[in-house]
């Protein structure tokens, strides 16, 4: 495996930007809820998403990424699958609960994945520094929705799925650092791609048959943030910083994501920025610059 690097000004500019568009999709997979099921949602998302990934191996000239080799088939397939679970418990989860606990909770799989770098990462070390910044950062995240978790409440259910998908898109993330050192990223996006398609179109069809798609520009505005700027945009560049930088430095800056859900609410739906809103940006700041110092 080739040695990844700390993160640099460039690296973290790009990984901050990614976490503000993921900031946004457990907003976006809410607002799709009301037009489709949770599995026909997920399958239309996938879709989308890999003939945006489609169009760029295309742009390209990547002819590689559709010729699979004997030995790649069991990462692909790997990868495939544990990112339709992850996806599939995501949504179903999020039906379930509100949006503002989806953030929260689908973005912990950063700290799933700075423990799990630890052990599978080479020279991804847990250091006090790291461990003490994340710890910090993600107390932020806590602190802004603090008031709204409640174990008697009707969002239990859904947010121990989406606990569950966090931890599997931490493993996730491990397992695409890894496996994007020996494989085009490209090429493990279009399988996740095409697995999840079809895994998911043949699961709705079985449980959600009886469930009518309400076909509204609201739905028609989620799939394309969920699929072209999510699953397409976002999943080819973060593969590409999986190549280059440590992935628990990029999970710290990922622990933005939920924040970065908030300011884009408080932008288009005019949500106002309270204290409790700016001591937790402070935080979550605070905390990725102990946990990315060099």
């Amino acid at each position: 495996m080739a040695h990844l690097r700390s993160l640099d000004l460039k690296g973290a500019l790009t990984a901050l930007v990614l976490a503000a568009l993921w900031g946004g999709n457990p907003v976006a997979v809410k607002i799709g809820l009301l037009g489709a099921p949770p599995l026909r949602l997920a399958w239309m998302r996938f879709v989308l998403g890999g003939l945006t990934i489609l169009a760029y191996a295309w742009y390209t000239r990547r002819q590689g990424v559709l010729t699979v080799k004997r030995g790649e088939w069991g990462v692909i397939w790997s990868l495939g699958l544990l990112f339709t679970v992850q996806v599939g418990l995501m949504n179903i989860g999020i039906n379930l609960t509100t949006a503002a606990h989806g953030s929260v909770l689908i973005n912990s799989y950063a700290i799933h994945t700075v423990v799990l770098a630890h052990f599978f990462i080479p020279g991804d070390r847990m250091t006090r520094a790291k461990l003490g910044g994340v710890a910090m950062a993600y107390g932020g995240v806590v602190l802004l929705f603090a008031r709204d978790f409640s174990f008697q409440s009707g969002t239990l259910l859904g947010d121990l799925v989406v606990a569950a998908s966090a931890l599997l898109l931490g493993e996730r993330t491990v397992y695409m650092a890894r496996a994007v050192q020996r494989l085009d990223p490209v090429k493990l996006l279009l399988g996740q791609s095409a697995i999840g398609s079809a895994c998911f179109f043949l699961a709705s069809l079985w449980w959600e048959a009886a469930i009518p798609t309400h076909y509204t520009l609201s739905l028609a505005t989620s799939l394309f943030y969920q699929g072209v700027i999510v699953a397409g945009f976002n999943f080819v560049v973060n593969a590409w910083l999986l190549q280059l930088y440590r992935p628990s430095a990029l999970a710290a800056c990922a622990l933005t994501s939920p924040i970065w859900g908030v300011l884009l609410s408080a932008a288009i739906a005019g949500d106002p920025l309270t204290p409790t809103l700016v001591l937790s940006s402070l935080m979550v700041a605070a905390g990725i610059g102990i946990a990315t110092w060099k």
